[in-house]
């Protein structure tokens, strides 16, 4: 079966496919730019990696060193069939792991949606490897209503419609790639196959999504919270709490859901400029120590990804 990118993504000529082996499952990475100023883009909930490659991109060219992350579940990486594989946590952990594989110290970190909340999750889990965190559309107690009513029929058509779904998928897959970055990425979240993603998202439904509130003043890196209104499942209103609830957290007000993506200048020339501030004293060109990867974590770079 083709995997994603060969079912027609157009791959950034910047980007360089890896990936590496964590809890017994593959994980793959793309790679952006060099040096020590270290960057993970998580991806939204179902998304493939590069539905962040035009953020890593711009990133990468402003001299950061840029790595998006296909969680389990999502694009090129591991799908397992059962829900328990799936939780926040463990989403967390994978994203340390990342930094391990690559023998990176610290990065900032950050994505939209389920990016945002294992951004919370890796925070939580491993304060000291979390240099910055970019927060975009978290999803937190004001969204649990609008998520159960929006995800819950989702979940009944990936489970109980899964011929139907499958034959969307197969649809999907034909349809020729390249009107734009947006329409590409959606066709390759129709493209999955339907078990999989039902059972990620009954893993999170029985889990938490995000760490709890005490903690939430423990979280000190600094954060940038991107909020948009007029969307229920990412409500304006989590950002503005989140923000009111972390020691060192700054608001910026997108436009609308998508604007990264559609006019991405002002939100990436904020992205970029926080990054920078979170890195400031570390120039581009400048060398690091960086840490040993752990000898119980069995790791491999490829070529390509989808190679394998």
């Amino acid at each position: 079966m083709k995997s994603l990118a060969e079912g027609g993504r157009r791959r950034s000529k910047e980007a360089r496919a890896h990936s590496f082996v964590h809890e017994g499952h593959r994980l793959v990475y793309d790679e952006y730019g060099s040096g020590p100023r270290h960057v993970l883009l998580l991806p939204g909930l179902l998304f493939p990696r590069w539905l962040n490659d035009p953020l890593a991109t711009a990133l990468a060219a402003q001299g950061f060193h840029v790595y998006t992350l296909d969680l389990l579940g999502h694009g090129e990486s591991d799908r397992p069939r059962e829900m328990w594989a799936y939780s926040m946590t463990r989403f967390g952990s994978q994203a340390i792991a990342l930094l391990d594989h690559v023998g990176a110290e610290q990065a900032v970190v950050g994505g939209p949606s389920l990016g945002a909340n294992t951004t919370l999750e890796a925070a939580a889990l491993a304060p000291e490897r979390i240099r910055g965190m970019v927060i975009s559309m978290p999803v937190l107690d004001n969204a649990l209503l609008a998520c159960a009513l929006a995800f819950t029929p989702l979940l009944v058509a990936l489970t109980f419609g899964a011929p139907a779904m499958r034959g969307l998928a197969a649809v999907a897959r034909r349809v020729p790639r390249g009107l734009s970055h947006l329409t590409d990425t959606g066709l390759d979240w129709l493209s999955q196959d339907p078990k999989p993603s039902a059972s990620l998202l009954q893993g999170l439904f029985y889990g938490r999504i995000a760490p709890p509130h005490e903690m939430w003043h423990e979280l000190r890196q600094p954060a940038l919270v991107i909020g948009h209104p007029r969307d229920p499942i990412h409500p304006f209103s989590d950002a503005d709490q989140l923000v009111r609830e972390l020691p060192n957290a700054r608001l910026v007000r997108s436009g609308w859901i998508l604007e990264l993506w559609t006019s991405p200048e002002r939100l990436t020339g904020e992205i970029a400029r926080f990054a920078a501030d979170c890195w400031r004293g570390v120039g581009a060109g400048s060398t690091r120590r960086t840490r040993r990867r752990p000898a119980t974590v069995r790791t491999r770079r490829t070529r390509s990804a989808s190679s394998n």
